[in-house]
């Protein structure tokens, strides 16, 4: 196996070779950015994904007979640290090839791994993940969308929201409850589904952002064929924990790594208030405290993710630690996104090319929250934090021995 310092040099040649650097002007801390043509931008996405699938890029970590390189996870994190410097337009492959794509590896069937993943790597099928509902959000398990067999499929009703990327996924990820006479974290069970047939209606989601990144997923009849279900039947919650996990460390340790604290961004605003409004923030005390106090956290974060490292080094699963670095990362975003606004005091009321930094900061601030909603909010991170790692008592939980069709729901 190649070491990592060799990986990291061939991938530094190649991207320097083959992908664009990121514009100066950049700001990662601005989330959920929309792409004025979103049909040229998915195509663009694809070229730039099968580029590199067919270049030795994609499912580093995954099995060579599946497409991959057979590396570890080291190896992959030497990568998003390089590439996080070149602008690589491939991140509505995120959800499929770091969430479903090690999930079907788990859990999936050898069919189920020979149909999904080479497609996934290519480029030639997005995924999306459907867990989310009006009435389950943090408490997943009282997910209410049903699944009903009949013969060899599944029948599918139901109302999934806060989807990313629905209207160009060909799969979803689908969790559905199949047997209501068991209590909630039993009854489920874990689908691949496909978004493109009869029976699936998908609307678009207005942020306050402006942008439109998020929709909500109808399901009226639409059908699951049992080669679609992911695990077994009612193992739902444990495959459905495959893909949080990595959804949880994906968000927190990758994005410390790959600088989401926005620190360039920052100087250059720091500079831009020097320049625009004549006040020097290097002057002003609570200025360079709260600078300090952004620098401290990142560098927290970045050693954070260090220990996740070490865990895979040692060919271990980070579990409550993705929970801590996600915790950690929205903290950290808030800090920063509140910051970037106050700096530019009345400037920070506007938005576009009306603000400083052509309004980056205000959709910095604008889209912050969603990171303490995505993967899980920060209050269910506490309770994993507090449960699993700091072996605090758990939470009550007057609805755990329950049947679920005996439970007081929303309706």
């Amino acid at each position: 196996m190649i070491s990592v310092d060799d990986f990291r040099a061939e991938a530094r040649a190649w991207l320097e070779a083959n992908v664009p650097l990121r514009s100066g002007d950049d700001n990662p801390a601005a989330l959920f950015t929309e792409h004025p043509d979103e049909a040229a931008y998915v195509a663009e996405s694809r070229h730039w994904q099968a580029r590199l699938a067919d270049s030795g890029w994609a499912g580093l970590t995954w099995p060579e007979e599946y497409g991959g390189r057979g590396l570890t996870p080291i190896h992959q994190i030497a990568w998003t640290q390089e590439a996080a410097r070149f602008d690589l337009p491939v991140e509505v492959f995120g959800i499929g090839i770091g969430m479903a794509g090690p999930t079907i590896l788990t859990w999936g069937t050898e069919e189920q791994k020979e149909r999904w993943l080479r497609p996934m790597l290519h480029g030639d099928e997005i995924w999306c993940q459907l867990f989310s509902e009006p009435n389950a959000g943090s408490d997943l398990a009282s997910l209410q969308t049903r699944a009903v067999q009949d013969g060899d499929e599944w029948v599918i009703n139901g109302q999934k929201v806060w989807t990313s990327g629905a209207q160009w996924s060909k799969w979803g990820m689908l969790l559905a409850r199949t047997d209501p006479s068991v209590p909630k974290h039993q009854g489920m069970t874990y689908f691949g589904i496909d978004m493109e047939q009869a029976g699936v209606e998908i609307h678009s989601l207005r942020q306050m952002t402006g942008g439109a990144n998020f929709t909500e997923v109808y399901f009226d009849d639409a059908r699951v064929a049992t080669s679609g279900v992911i695990g077994a039947p009612g193992m739902g919650w444990s495959v459905g924990l495959t893909t949080l996990m990595n959804e949880r460390t994906s968000i927190g340790a990758l994005g410390g790594l790959a600088g989401l604290s926005g620190s360039d961004a920052l100087a250059r605003l720091m500079s831009e208030v020097t320049t625009r409004m004549g006040i020097n923030p290097a002057t002003d005390p609570a200025t360079r405290d709260r600078l300090a106090d952004i620098a401290v956290r990142s560098r927290v974060l970045e050693a954070h993710a260090g220990r996740i490292i070490a865990k895979f080094a040692k060919g271990e699963i980070p579990t409550a630690e993705g929970s801590v670095a996600k915790l950690a990362l929205s903290d950290l975003l808030d800090r920063v996104a509140n910051f970037g606004v106050d700096s530019q005091g009345a400037y920070g009321m506007l938005a576009g090319s009306d603000a400083l930094s052509a309004g980056q900061w205000t959709l910095a601030f604008l889209g912050y929250p969603g990171i303490k909603l995505a993967g899980g909010s920060d209050e269910i991170m506490r309770n994993i934090i507090g449960e699993r790692v700091l072996d605090l008592p758990r939470e009550p939980r007057t609805d755990h021995d329950v049947p679920f069709a005996e439970v007081t729901k929303n309706v």
